[in-house]
Parts: structure tokens; sequence; C-alpha cells
């Protein structure tokens, strides 16, 4: 919890509204990372209520990756309530660490991860050349004019 906001698991009710969020903020319910695709449905969650922000992860051994993260209303708290709240939850099942990944255009997802304790540890040049194989419609340019080129990730150390 953060503030007022409560955490939880999604049920059976929220599935019409995260699949109305996840097509309008990533077209689609899938996503491409590490030359992979994962369909963020299949995938644990936190959502933020009353329909206010969501959070997709999978775990990889002793550590997680958080695969998607949205606030309806950015500025709100409602992505660090998310963060906070993976957070908690790893660190009590043991695990060490929490991933991200984000591309080189995306100075907004850069600031907000570093500000809560993520550390660049990776950068993969050329990688979402290669992601717009599996899904073509990633664009090329981003809206800040930023050619949308490599995948860096950022690590924040539970343990």
């Amino acid at each position: 919890m953060n503030g007022l906001m409560m955490t939880r698991e999604p049920g059976p009710q929220d599935k019409d509204w995260i699949v109305k969020l996840l097509t309008e903020r990533w077209g689609d319910t899938k996503v491409v990372a590490h030359d992979e695709t994962f369909d963020l449905l299949d995938l644990p969650a936190l959502v933020v209520d009353p329909d206010q922000g969501l959070a997709t992860y999978r775990m990889q051994g002793n550590e997680a990756e958080l695969m998607s993260l949205d606030a309806v209303r950015p500025g709100q708290g409602v992505g660090t309530a998310l963060i906070d709240a993976l957070a908690d939850q790893l660190r009590r099942q043991g695990l060490s660490a929490l991933w991200v990944m984000t591309t080189n255009d995306n100075l907004d997802a850069l600031r907000f991860y570093q500000r809560r304790g993520f550390e660049l540890r990776r950068v993969r040049p050329g990688a979402v050349d290669k992601a717009r194989l599996l899904k073509p419609s990633i664009p090329r340019i981003a809206d800040n004019g930023i050619p949308i080129r490599d995948e860096l990730d950022l690590c924040l150390r539970l343990l």
C-alpha cells in the first residue's frame, strides 16, 4: 500500500478492464522482449483499485521481471504504489532482484525507475529491430522524435 492506494492481485472481474488498458497502452495484450513474445494476460499481476493501474511480471528463478507498468493517470503515485507492493511481495518470497526492460527512447521510464532505486545494468543495441520481426507494429520513431533501437535493462536489488 502506498498512501491510500490498495494493491491486490486481479480477479476475473478485472479481465475486461485489463484487456482494454493493455490494448490502449501497448497496442495488444502481447509484448516482445528479449526476442520472445509474452501475453501479459498469462502473467501474474497486481492492480490498484478502482481500475487505476496494472503491473504484470514474470518469475525467473530467484529474480522477477516487470513486464508492464501502467497508471491510468500518471503522476498520482499509482506506478510507485505498484512497484513498492511488488518489491515487498518479492522480498517476502525471498527473491533477490526485480528487473525491468525499456527502450532507449523512453526517457520518462528511465527517470521513473532510476528515481525508485533501479540501476542501469545492460544495453542490447539494435534489439528493437529484432523485436519488430515478431511485432511489426513497434514504431521506428518515438513521439519524442528519438529513434527506437535499443533495449535497456534496469535492476532493483531486493535483498
